[in-house]
């Protein structure tokens, strides 16, 4: 059949001709008494443009809207929909024009290419039918044929079938999700490599597989490059990350679905595009966090994979703007590093989270990074100008002049601000009535650690060792493990380190880790919890940091302590592991300090039998405040609802800053509060002197310590507290800016 196909489509007939043509064909090799072809127009209607059964009058007259009718949820879902009783479907929209009355059984299948739906091919039966899997992988390397005659805009004009609409001309302000703040001004780039296929139809099987084990070798042989050229000091997290990576190339069963594609009767190429919209469209429902990264690989892994059949090259970073504004359905970190990271201003996001590879590695190299906006690559153009305000989750696209005088307004006041800000880096932190105060950075990645030197942070309240776990494809040795830390307290040069012990599962997930399968990750087997169960495990991370921690003094955490009695149980294990270190002629630490992360509310009612077993205790805000509110800080919809400004929050806080004053050790707040200057205020006034923050937030927060009348502030806070029931942050940040606190 598809030679068939092919010699429809190598004649000189018109477009619309091949297409009816087509359409019989498909009923007849289908063995269907209905094929249709319907495809997108401009506002996103699909109209019908073949049919071979139901009546010719409704071509061009047929049509449905966005989500209409089952045509209109399957170019809404880029997904095949098969039913052996359509008219039972909720979706159906019955068109009597079309003639359609008796037909039972449907199978739609998009046309996809480059990721767009450019419309549906239908095939119906008078009586009911399962269509089977095959049926379904045989209508969708059909569809693959039919794609490439409709980009051709001999059907529909290319300017209408790839137009966004008229809507998307003018600017755009989009919201997202923040996950790295700043702001930049740049072009945008569509980070998908433009390559043209310009056959689809295999003229020789054997010779397509030949080609296709040319390029997986090929593939691998330049990630194997990538690798040498990386540099082989296996703290260094960016070859963790191309490790990882490789790994994900040598997957056998996801070549094996692209050498099976070929086998059908299509090209390298073909199949290589068919199986990367297939695994694209059933990850589309799939919101776990890991597995949202592997998909970021294997596109682009698929991307490699065609430059190497097709002869393109990846990417091309010297044609990179000065200021390039990536744009990305998801991206994989490799990719990132993939190109000229001094070029890159910006990136933006259809999905990402603050917790991907990708994020971690732009927040290392300080790049503003914004999230979750969905269907962002429908609205933007190559080349289009673009505003992104990572700070508050903010893209604009196409700004008129007065929104881009504005923003870049914001830009210079943001610079002169960072300036005084670096005037302050060797001052103290000091409230204007002679208060010292702490300032700490929180660090994952060493290239966070070379921060401290530049914003004057007295050292590293909270250092999440995760992440270098989460950026290999095997669990690193305890050698890896202690030339981390080796290195993390080398470039703190004696400021004081604060190691959180791994703080896994959850939305943190390892790749040879088995998935616990909780219904709930982020209550469920992870963190304290997995370490008191996996001893082994715990210890060789302990042994790691008692190696890199001679001679020195080494502070170690423990996440998600939920009760004294498991603080207990994991400083017992800690004195063991480090007793046993001793045995095997390790030197041991100058000081050995074990303290507890409070994040769980449980610990509030006991939280003064803690202070008196911890040696300090740090407060991870941001799960302490979620927990307590039941209120995930991740759902768009409770963003603003539930803060920590509120008088049960800071009631909790204070009375666990009051239990470490009562057993005299020291408390650090680690989670966002401690780098918002206006939550930061609440904290010095409830009586912390130790706050932790990315490294970016360190100038304001010391600039907000150096103006600050404490006793003043406090005063007024016991009044809200007392007189306001619910969330006073406006009140607090009007009453700050009326008495200079915030600059």
């Amino acid at each position: 059949m598809l030679k068939r196909l092919r010699d429809v489509m190598a004649s000189e007939a018109s477009a619309q001709q091949r297409l009816d043509r087509t359409v019989k064909i498909i009923a007849l090799d289908m063995v269907a008494e209905v094929c249709s072809v319907y495809l997108r127009r401009a506002g996103q209607v699909l109209e019908l443009f073949a049919t071979e059964g139901l009546r010719p009058e409704a071509v061009h007259v047929t049509r449905f809207q966005p989500g209409q009718g089952l045509v209109g949820e399957i170019a809404d879902t880029a997904r095949p929909l098969a039913l052996s009783d359509a008219q039972d479907h909720p979706k159906f929209a019955y068109r009597p024009e079309t003639g359609e009355d008796p037909y039972q059984s449907f199978l739609g299948v998009p046309i996809l290419r480059d990721g767009r739906v450019l419309g549906v091919v239908v095939v119906q039966n008078r009586t009911r039918r399962r269509y089977t899997e095959e049926e379904i992988e045989h209508l969708e390397t059909i569809t693959m044929v039919l794609a490439e005659l409709v980009a051709t805009g001999d059907l529909v004009g290319r300017d209408e079938l790839f137009s966004r609409g008229e809507q998307f001309a003018m600017p755009a302000r989009l919201e997202g999700t923040r996950i790295n703040g700043g702001l930049a001004v740049g072009t945008a780039v569509l980070h998908a490599p433009q390559i043209e296929i310009k056959s689809v139809i295999a003229e020789d099987a054997d010779r397509e597989l030949d080609r296709l084990e040319g390029a997986i070798s090929g593939m691998h042989r330049q990630i194997d490059l990538m690798l040498e050229k990386a540099p082989t000091d296996s703290a260094d997290e960016s070859r963790d990350v191309l490790e990882a990576y490789r790994m994900v190339a040598n997957d056998r069963g996801w070549i094996g679905r692209i050498q099976e594609a070929v086998r059908s009767g299509v090209t390298a190429e073909a199949a290589v595009l068919r199986v990367r919209d297939d695994t694209r469209t059933k990850f589309a429902q799939v919101h776990d966090p890991y597995l949202k990264e592997r998909l970021s690989d294997f596109e682009d892994l698929a991307n490699r994979l065609l430059t190497h059949l097709v002869g393109a090259d990846m990417h091309r970073p010297a044609e990179l703007p000065d200021r390039a504004i990536l744009f990305a359905k998801q991206m994989g970190p490799a990719e990132l590093l993939d190109y000229d990271v001094t070029k890159i201003a910006g990136l933006v996001l259809e999905e990402g989270t603050s917790a991907s590879h990708v994020s971690i590695v732009a927040r290392a190299l300080d790049v503003p990074v914004v999230g979750r906006i969905a269907g962002v690559l429908k609205q933007v153009d190559r080349d289009d100008p673009v505003l992104v305000d990572g700070s508050n989750g903010v893209v604009v696209l196409r700004p008129s002049e007065d929104i881009l005088d504005n923003f870049e307004d914001m830009m210079r006041a943001s610079a002169e601000k960072r300036s005084r800000f670096m005037a302050l880096r060797d001052l103290p932190a000091e409230t204007v009535d002679g208060t010292r105060v702490a300032l700490l950075m929180n660090a994952g990645m060493l290239a966070d650690v070379d921060r401290l030197e530049e914003t004057g942070a007295e050292g590293i309240g909270l250092f999440r060792t995760e992440i270098p776990f989460m950026l290999r494809s095997t669990w690193p040795s305890v050698e890896d493990q202690a030339q981390i830390y080796d290195k993390v307290l080398d470039k703190a040069k004696g400021r004081p380190v604060v190691f959180r012990m791994l703080d896994v599962g959850g939305d943190k997930r390892l790749p040879y880790l088995p998935d616990a399968g909780d219904e709930n990750p982020a209550m469920g087997w992870r963190a304290i919890r997995m370490g008191l169960d996996r001893p082994a495990l715990f210890f060789k991370q302990l042994k790691a940091l008692m190696v890199a921690g001679q001679g020195r003094d080494l502070h170690i955490m423990f996440p998600m302590i939920a009760s004294t009695e498991e603080f207990k149980r994991a400083r017992d294990l800690a004195e063991r592991g480090a007793a046993r270190c001793r045995a095997e002629g390790i030197a041991p630490p100058t000081r050995l300090s074990i303290g507890a992360m409070v994040e769980v509310p449980a610990l509030l009612w006991e939280i003064d039998v803690l202070a008196a077993e911890a040696d300090f205790l740090s407060v991870g805000s941001n799960d302490l405040q979620q927990f307590m509110f039941a209120a995930d800080r991740g759902a768009p919809g409770l963003i603003n609802r539930y803060g920590p400004l509120t008088p049960a929050f800071l009631a909790a806080l204070e009375r666990l800053r009051v239990a470490a004053d009562e057993a005299d050790i020291p408390v650090t707040i680690c989670g966002e509060m401690a780098g918002d200057p206006v939550d930061a205020m609440a904290l010095l006034a409830l009586g912390f002197r130790r706050l932790s923050m990315s490294s970016g937030s360190i100038g304001a927060i010391k600039a907000m310590t150096r103006t600050l009348d404490l006793q003043e502030i406090s005063s007024y806070i016991s009044y809200l507290r007392s007189h306001v029931h619910g969330p006073f942050r406006a009140r607090l940040k009007a009453f700050a800016w009326d008495h200079g606190f915030i600059t």
